[in-house]
C-alpha cells in the first residue's frame, strides 16, 4: 500500500489505517491508550491513540472500522474530545453516558460472524484480553492480537526514550532494596509461586530503588522484571545503567538484561511454571511467550507494599509538604500583587509562575503533572490544560481552579486550590462552601482500619447530594513516594469495587479533591493529600483517621461562613493554624505576608 505523506491529519491517518485494516482482511482496528508497561502516561512511542485521533487526554479508546470512527472517553474530557475531534470524522462516544456502548458492546452489535477485530496485543492489558476474546468468540468474532497496522502507517513514529536510570538513595530512600525483594518473594512464596513477571513501570522502580525519566512527570523507566527465588532480571535498554550501578544492583543478586531480551526469557521457563502476574499490570502480549507456565494471577504484591509508607517515608513526605507549601505562598503574593497592580495575566502565566516557584525550593525535582489553570469556564473541564493556541485571560470576576504538585526527593505533591478573582458570585460561594463542606468531612473522616476505600467516598459527596449537585470523578487517589502521583490500590470512588487489596491502612497516602462543575461557567474542587494514620483501639478492633499533610491556605473568601457548622470552622482554623506554623520558618517578605493574610481564623 502507498502511504500519502505526512499524513498531516487525523482524517488523513484514519483513511490510510482504513486501507491498512482492508489490505489486510481486518474489520476493526481497537487502539486503547497503553503501552507495554501499562502506564498513566506513555511515551510519545506509544502514543497510537493521540496520534490518530488528534486527541490529547490521557484516558480514551479509539475504534475504527471501514465505516465509522469512534473515540470513547470519560466525562472529564467531554468537551476537550469534542473540540480536538472537530473536523476529524471521529465521533465521540460519551463513555458512562446512557445508551453510550462500550467498544466491545458496539463491537458486538454492528460486525458480521466472521469479522476480525486488531489490538496490538503488546498494550493491551490481560483482564481487557479475556473479555474481548470470550465475547467475541461467542458471537463468531476473531480477536488478532500479533498485528499492529498503526504501526504500519506511522512512518515518523518518535523513538523509544534513552534516558538514564538513577538510583534513589538514602537519606530520602527508606528502604533497602534487598528488603523490598525479600518482602516480594515472600508473597510469591503464599501464593505458591516460583516466579514473577513485572511489567508496571512503579512497581519496578519502587523495587529496586531505581527512578528514571521516560515517562513524563513520573520519576520511571522503561522495563520488565522477572523474579524467582534467588535472583531478580531487570530488562532495560543498553546503556541506561552505567557499570557502578550496576555492580550495586548484582550486589544485591539484580542482572541486567537487554529489554528485547524478555521475550526469549519468558519462553524459556519450564513448563508448568508457576508464574505470578498482575492481570491489569501486564499485557497479553507480553504473556504470549510464556504459554507453557501455570498462571496464578493477583495483584502485584509491590502494589500493597509500597503504597504503605514507613515512619521515615512519612516524615520526608511532612518536609516535601512543607516546601511545596513555601513554593505556594511565593506564587500567591506574586499572582495577587500583579492582579492588583493590573498586570496582564494568563493561566499560562500561573503555569510558568508556579513551576518556576517549585523549582527554587530543595529537593525539586520536577511537576508530578501538567499544571491545570483554568478560569471560569476552562475550570469546569476537570483536565483541562492551557495551551499557547487556546488559553484565558485572568480578568473580570469569577474563580480562578489551580491544581499543580511537584516531585521531591521525598515526596511527591498533589494540590487544588480555588481562587476568587475580582468578586464572586453568591451562587459560586454557595458552591465553594459546599464543596468545602464536602473536603472537610472526608478530612475528619475516622473509619475501621482495612475498610474499603470506595466506602469512604460517600463521606465526601453527601455535602453535595443534600443539594442535589455531584461531581463525575473520584474522590481520592493513591499516591506514591517520589514515584507516580496516581497509583493503586486504594481509590476513594462511587465507582470503586470493594475488593480486598483496597482495604484501607495506616501509612497510605491519599488525594481529598471533592469537586463541582457548572458546564460553561465555572469549576471547583479543593485538593489536599491525607496520610492515614491510626486513631486507637476498640472493642472492634483499630480504627485509623487522616492526617492532612498538604500545606497551603485555602482561601475563605470564597466561603460563606454563616454555612458552616461549627465543628467545620474549628476544622478549618486548625489546618490553618497549623498551615502558619509549618511554613512561616520557610517564607519571608510578600510570601510571609500573604500567608499571614490567608491563615486568619474565621
Amino acid at each position: 500500500m502507498t502511504l500519502p505523506h505526512p499524513l498531516e491529519t487525523p482524517a488523513d491517518r484514519i483513511a490510510a489505517l482504513r486501507g491498512r485494516l482492508a489490505q489486510s482482511g481486518l474489520s476493526a482496528c481497537l487502539v486503547p491508550t497503553a503501552d507495554p508497561h501499562l502506564s498513566e502516561y506513555l511515551p510519545d512511542h506509544w502514543a497510537a491513540r493521540a496520534w490518530l485521533s488528534g486527541f490529547d487526554g490521557s484516558a480514551g479508546s479509539l475504534l475504527v472500522t471501514a465505516d465509522f470512527a469512534g473515540l470513547w472517553t470519560d466525562s472529564r474530557y467531554w468537551v476537550q474530545a469534542e473540540a480536538q475531534l472537530r473536523g476529524s470524522g471521529i465521533v465521540l462516544m460519551r463513555a458512562g453516558a446512557p445508551d453510550v456502548p462500550d467498544p466491545l458492546d458496539w463491537v458486538l452489535a454492528h460486525l458480521a460472524r466472521g469479522g476480525r477485530v486488531a489490538a496490538d496485543g503488546r498494550v493491551l492489558d490481560l483482564a481487557a484480553e479475556s473479555r474481548w476474546r470470550a465475547a467475541l468468540d461467542e458471537a463468531g468474532l476473531a480477536l488478532v492480537l500479533d498485528q499492529d497496522p498503526v504501526g504500519a502507517i506511522w512512518a515518523q513514529r518518535p523513538a523509544l526514550p534513552e534516558a538514564p536510570v538513577f538510583e534513589h538513595l538514602p537519606p530520602y530512600a527508606c528502604r533497602a532494596r534487598a528488603g523490598n525483594l525479600a518482602a516480594v518473594r515472600a508473597a510469591m512464596r503464599e501464593h505458591g509461586a516460583a516466579w514473577h513477571l513485572l511489567s508496571s513501570l512503579d512497581d519496578i522502580a519502587w523495587l529496586l530503588n531505581l527512578r528514571g525519566a521516560d515517562v513524563d512527570y513520573n520519576p520511571v523507566f522503561l522495563a520488565h522484571a522477572l523474579l524467582d527465588a534467588d535472583r531478580a532480571r531487570l530488562y532495560v535498554a543498553p546503556g541506561k545503567i552505567d557499570a557502578a550501578l550496576a555492580a550495586r544492583l548484582a550486589a544485591d543478586g539484580v542482572e541486567l538484561r537487554d529489554y528485547a531480551a524478555l521475550a526469549a526469557d519468558l519462553a524459556a521457563l519450564p513448563a508448568g511454571a508457576a508464574l505470578l502476574v498482575d492481570p491489569a499490570r501486564v499485557t497479553a502480549g507480553t504473556l504470549s511467550h510464556a504459554p507453557q507456565a501455570r498462571r496464578i494471577e493477583a495483584i502485584n504484591p509491590s502494589q500493597l507494599l509500597k503504597s504503605v509508607k514507613n515512619a521515615a517515608e512519612a516524615d520526608h513526605i511532612r518536609a516535601a509538604m512543607a516546601q511545596d507549601g513555601a513554593a505556594l505562598c511565593e506564587f500567591f503574593a506574586w499572582f495577587e500583587a500583579a492582579l492588583a497592580a493590573g498586570e496582564r495575566i494568563t493561566e499560562i502565566d500561573v503555569d510558568v509562575h508556579l513551576s518556576a516557584a517549585r523549582a527554587r525550593r530543595p529537593g525539586f525535582v520536577s511537576l508530578s503533572f501538567a499544571t491545570i489553570a483554568g478560569f471560569n469556564a476552562n475550570g469546569a473541564m476537570p483536565h483541562y490544560r492551557a495551551t499557547e493556541s487556546s488559553h484565558a485571560v485572568i480578568q473580570g470576576d469569577g474563580l480562578l481552579l489551580i491544581d499543580s504538585g511537584g516531585q521531591y526527593l521525598g515526596g511527591t505533591t498533589d494540590i487544588t486550590r480555588v481562587v476568587p478573582i475580582g468578586t464572586p458570585s453568591d451562587e459560586q460561594r454557595a458552591d465553594t462552601t459546599t464543596v468545602l463542606q464536602a473536603h472537610i468531612a472526608l478530612a475528619r473522616a475516622r473509619f475501621p482500619e482495612d475498610t474499603p476505600s470506595s466506602v469512604l467516598d460517600t463521606l465526601a459527596r453527601m455535602p453535595l447530594w443534600r443539594r442535589g449537585l455531584d461531581y463525575g470523578h473520584g474522590t481520592g487517589h493513591g499516591v506514591g513516594y517520589f514515584l507516580n502521583v496516581h497509583e493503586g490500590p486504594q481509590t476513594i470512588s462511587v465507582r470503586g469495587h470493594a475488593r480486598p487489596h483496597q482495604g484501607m491502612k495506616a501509612g497510605m497516602l491519599t488525594s481529598n479533591e471533592p469537586g463541582l462543575y457548572r458546564d460553561g461557567r465555572w469549576g471547583i474542587r479543593i485538593e489536599n493529600l491525607v496520610l492515614a494514620v491510626p486513631a486507637g483501639r476498640s472493642e472492634f478492633g483499630a480504627f485509623l483517621e487522616f492526617e492532612t499533610v498538604t500545606l497551603c491556605p485555602i482561601d475563605t473568601r470564597c466561603v460563606m461562613r454563616e454555612r458552616l457548622s461549627a465543628d467545620e470552622i474549628a476544622w478549618l482554623d486548625a489546618y490553618h493554624a497549623r498551615v502558619r506554623e509549618r511554613l512561616l520558618p520557610l517564607v519571608d517578605g510578600a510570601a510571609r505576608d500573604w500567608l499571614l493574610a490567608r491563615t486568619e481564623a474565621l
